[in-house]
């Protein structure tokens, strides 16, 4: 061979263009495959070399090639093809003749869906040339795969961080109940569905004695109080009843659905012997009554917050003028009419 024909001859052996193209396809002019490259043997669940091109590919760019005798006319051409066998991987790339004349070289690559195709075959950066800018897309999609999952974990830490916050606000430190900003909230809600049909009893209770309790016996005794107060009230209101610490020795309490006199009374009569046993400094006489006012309201219009309080305040400085450790309910009629029950 002269000097001109060989500075313009190139040879390669198999290891080196599995290296440069690892994704080739040698095809010859009876539509056999003659070899493959190694990432494109491992898309296929059987050898690809020595098996029809047709078999295993379908042609779908350009169109209209179905046979060995028509694959010289995509020689020169950007093809689209996909494999046969599940997930039917779609691959892109160009077409030249072989250096004999006698078949077809293809280089493909896995274009935009090289993510799902790496997913789907477990392929790795080796799988690839060096070169290759699917390499690149490979590490950005890492890279934003990352990203994307601390901005998520951020926005859930946020999302906690801000959920906690409001519930803080919402809620009196000391006994864990509702505070008073929870429970104007809850209020104008309860009264919403009242006036819809539904009805709600609002029961307002002051402790009796607790002021000599703190004097005599300090603050924790009085904060031991406290938190047994909410733990007596918890215990005989339901689940769903809203419970809140509006003040010192002060507590409120929503029970929707409950529009019975007996109900309430019977519930208010648990919570003062409930709380007329509690010892909440052993060995010590700290004990505690409470005088209760409850406010029975709905279905039908429903009295202003301010006024639905009024007549709950009403009620209890009643009980405590009635003698404490008891308790005086109330109907609202109408939008502001009230009876004693």
């Amino acid at each position: 061979m002269d000097g001109g024909r060989q500075a313009g001859l190139l040879c390669l052996g198999p290891a080196e263009l599995a290296g440069l193209m690892p994704m080739h396809l040698w095809i010859d002019r009876a539509g056999m495959i003659r070899a493959a490259g190694p990432t494109l043997a491992k898309l296929s669940p059987s050898p690809l070399a020595g098996a029809n091109f047709f078999d295993c590919f379908e042609l779908r760019k350009p169109r209209g090639v179905g046979g060995p005798q028509a694959l010289a006319a995509l020689a020169n051409q950007r093809i689209l093809l996909s494999l046969r066998a599940a997930p039917a991987t779609t691959l892109r790339g160009v077409a030249v003749r072989s250096a004999d004349g006698q078949g077809l070289f293809f280089n493909l690559s896995f274009g935009l869906s090289v993510a799902e195709a790496v997913r789907d075959h477990r392929l790795t950066h080796a799988d690839f040339a060096p070169t290759d800018l699917t390499v690149e897309l490979l590490y950005l999609t890492e890279v934003k795969g990352v990203v994307m999952g601390e901005l998520a974990a951020l926005n859930a830490r946020l999302r906690d961080a801000h959920l906690a916050a409001e519930a803080q606000a919402m809620t009196d430190p000391l006994t864990g109940l509702a505070n008073r900003r929870a429970f104007e909230a809850a209020l104008a809600q309860t009264r919403l569905r009242a006036e819809r049909g539904g009805c709600f009893a609002l029961l307002h209770l002051d402790l009796d004695h607790f002021k000599a309790v703190n004097d005599t016996h300090g603050h924790a005794a009085g904060d031991a109080v406290l938190t047994g107060v909410a733990a007596i009230l918890r215990r005989e209101l339901r689940g769903q009843d809203v419970i809140a610490r509006v003040g010192g020795d002060e507590f409120v309490a929503l029970a929707e659905g409950i529009g019975d006199e007996r109900k309430i009374a019977a519930i208010a009569a648990r919570i003062i012997a409930g709380l007329e046993a509690l010892v909440p400094v052993p060995g010590e006489a700290a004990r505690v009554s409470a005088s209760i006012g409850a406010v029975l309201a709905g279905p039908g219009p429903v009295a202003g917050p301010d006024d639905l309080m009024r007549a709950a305040d009403g009620a209890l400085y009643a009980a405590k003028h009635a003698g404490r450790g008891r308790s005086v309910i109330v109907r609202l009629e109408g939008a502001g009419q009230r009876r004693t029950a």
